[in-house]
């Protein structure tokens, strides 16, 4: 196919080698623990292989696809239907996890639609502000109107389910996309530090005086923020063993498989808290380079949305670098202790299909746009060149 030839390394490269690090990260993470519990050391290792492998397949599709068809009215309301029905059966019959009711069972897989509703936003409100671009600024109540209640339900509903992390991305997916259209982005940066002030001085110090002995799930996750060594064998537990990994790795780490914290003492060492273990057995040196080759993939795709001709692929790749971003400093934050521990995976690395599915979609849509950008400059120049 001639679309091949536009392949984007910059998007590919990082994509492939973070997926393929990944899979190396989660056998190491788990093996050990795995054969402490006398359980096969590859289970996990076979699952992300295969996650992976089926995540290349599904990019590669999206990839030759048109993006036309993504933005079909039937499409959208078979996937928004699905999604609420899915919703909706989270609430009365889904299956708790770690304290979140996100997950519904297919046999031996798990879906997260709070994962694949943050592909679905992207999708949703790229094509419906896109279509009104012109007419947003003259009657924004009347184009913003659904767009915004479409999001208020999908992260209400993702907050029911004691999912904050996820409710959070979803919300700041949507929020960029919305000054990526043209609202009025003074008074949503007026908002936002008004949010972000009333965060740092006033949540922050309520937060050591909540009861260390809450039983409220998402409180126990804030407490345990806010008391780790405290509360070191309850909710703070992952915290203290992170620190632990990541002040024992240092810079260059104590080797790939020898991480102690791993061997039952991190929760999550395969999914949330892969990072501590990576930190602990490769070093500082590592995570920076992993988060440089995620820094090139947001920042072509951001370079992607500002050159894109079409306003639908402009807020296409705003919408999938704000997920990537977002994500990412949410687990960093919780590895680290910057921010409450949120349930957020990282990106590419962590456990998990519902993640490196979406992800893949994700990756195989900025390919595709990555295509058309490089095909209509191409043709703006060959015009320049020929006048």
């Amino acid at each position: 196919m001639k679309k091949f030839k536009n392949l984007d390394y910059f998007i590919l490269v990082p994509y492939i080698i973070l997926c393929v690090f990944g899979i190396i990260m989660v056998y190491s993470s788990s093996a050990d623990y795995y054969i402490i519990n006398g359980i096969r050391a590859t289970s996990y290792l076979f699952r992300q292989m295969a996650y992976v492998m089926v995540g290349l397949l599904i990019a590669g599709i999206v990839f030759s696809l048109k993006l036309s068809k993504l933005r079909s009215s039937t499409f959208l309301k078979i996937f928004a239907g699905v999604m609420i029905f899915s919703f909706i059966y989270l609430i009365f019959f889904g299956t708790e996890i770690n304290g979140a009711k996100g997950w519904i069972e297919f046999g031996p897989i798990n879906i997260q639609p709070a994962e694949v509703s943050k592909l679905f936003l992207t999708l949703y409100l790229a094509d419906m502000l896109s279509k009104h671009n012109d007419r947003l600024t003259e009657d924004p109540k009347k184009y913003y109107r659904a767009p915004l209640l479409m999001v208020l339900i999908f992260v209400g509903a993702i907050f029911m389910q004691h999912d904050l992390g996820g409710a959070t991305i979803n919300f700041a997916i949507a929020l960029i996309i919305f000054f990526a259209s043209g609202i009025d982005y003074r008074k949503g940066i007026g908002a936002i530090l008004i949010g972000v002030s009333g965060f740092m001085f006033v949540i922050l110090p309520l937060l050591s005086r909540i009861n260390v002995n809450t039983k409220n799930y998402m409180l126990q996750r804030i407490v345990g923020f806010a008391h780790p060594f405290e509360l070191a064998k309850g909710a703070g537990n992952q915290l203290v063993n992170s620190y632990y990994a990541i002040g024992n790795g240092g810079v260059f780490g104590v080797g790939l498989g020898n991480s102690i914290q791993k061997k039952g003492y991190l929760p999550e060492a395969n999914t949330d808290f892969i990072m501590a273990v990576v930190s602990e057995e490769l070093g500082l040196v590592t995570v920076s380079l992993i988060l440089i080759l995620l820094l090139v993939i947001v920042g072509r795709t951001i370079w992607l949305g500002i050159h894109a001709q079409k306003m639908y692929e402009t807020l296409v790749c705003y919408g999938i670098a704000t997920y990537l971003t977002v994500q990412t400093f949410f687990n960093i934050g919780g590895v680290t202790g910057i921010l409450p521990i949120t349930g957020v995976t990282f990106p590419f690395i962590s456990y998990g299909g519902s993640s490196m599915l979406v992800l893949s979609v994700a990756m195989g849509i900025i390919l595709n746009v990555s295509a058309n950008v490089q095909k209509e400059r191409a043709a703006t120049l060959q015009l320049i060149k020929d006048n």
